[in-house]
């Protein structure tokens, strides 16, 4: 054989393995959602009418997937919702969220949601169902895209800008501080609490300046944080640093925590009761008469 035949095989054959490796790293992001999806449902799935009060949990990702937080989350909820008497649906249809169904459900929960996951349509129901008195609680990744397409959703409803997170290393114990020991919601915390091994999110500007209530900031201190770094992620936050909050919007409630990248998070007893008491205030009041 002669070097020229020689040195094209060997190009081809690194072209299909550079291809090869490609596809599979293609595969791998897209499979843990790190390309952004366009997938969006516009017929809901078969929903009961519910006798007591009731809550929609959705855990749909159209970006960044939670494998192991988001079934831990939905046990938790699952447990909370039981303990409380409450009725509960949990799906990954977007659909859920249209005026009809959204009347059989007094509270919301947005577990892990990631990337623009709504149609028009959608968005305009749950914005006027929480306005018109539905609560909404958000977890972790529901606050925590660098993009949204729904600008209310990050302007009003969360109120900050996600723009990063501990990364070197990403999971790190760290003290959480209660602003305000006299809340119902955080009454049962002792400040400092130091949380085990987690993702801590950044956000633009403390939401405290649209005059929402902080409950929980983090000491940055008490973890290693580096700023900016190479892929844009920022970890630090000039002045306060916010983690869990809550605002009324019209005449609903609106909950959001920062808090619950890993799995294990959701079997503290500290943190399941703070989403526990965080669902009983963002409740309609119509749930409670």
């Amino acid at each position: 054989m002669n070097v020229k035949k020689t040195l094209k095989i060997s190009a081809v054959v690194v072209l299909v393995l550079v291809a090869g490796l490609g596809a599979r790293a293609y595969l791998k992001l897209k499979e843990n959602g790190l390309i952004p999806r366009e997938s969006y449902e516009t017929v809901a799935p078969v929903i009961p009418e519910m006798q007591r009060p009731a809550v929609l949990v959705l855990n749909k990702t159209n970006g960044y997937i939670h494998k192991e937080g988001i079934p831990a989350a939905d046990a938790m909820l699952q447990r909370i919702a039981d303990e409380q008497g409450w009725d509960i649906f949990i799906s990954n249809n977007g659909a859920t969220h249209n005026v009809e169904e959204l009347k059989k459900f007094d509270l919301v929960v947005w577990n892990n949601v990631s990337g623009d996951v709504l149609t028009e349509e959608q968005r305009v129901a749950l914005q006027q169902w929480i306005q018109q008195g539905g609560g909404w609680v958000g977890l972790h990744a529901s606050g925590g895209d660098f993009k949204y397409a729904w600008d209310w959703y990050v302007d009003t409803l969360i109120g900050a800008q996600f723009v990063g997170h501990t990364m070197e290393p990403q999971f790190q114990d760290a003290d959480v501080l209660v602003v305000d020991n006299a809340s119902e919601l955080t009454s049962h915390l002792q400040s400092p609490w130091n949380v085990k091994a987690e993702e801590w999110y950044a956000f633009d500007a403390s939401p405290r300046d649209k005059g929402y209530d902080i409950l929980l900031t983090l000491d940055e201190s008490s973890y290693i944080t580096k700023g900016e770094n190479w892929m844009g992620l920022n970890d630090r936050m000039e002045g306060e640093h916010p983690i869990a909050w809550q605002h009324q919007l019209g005449q609903g409630k609106v909950f959001y925590s920062a808090i619950g990248h890993q799995a294990a998070t959701y079997s503290v007893p500290e943190y399941q009761e703070l989403i526990r008491k965080a669902m009983v205030w963002a409740m309609s009041a119509a749930a409670s008469e």
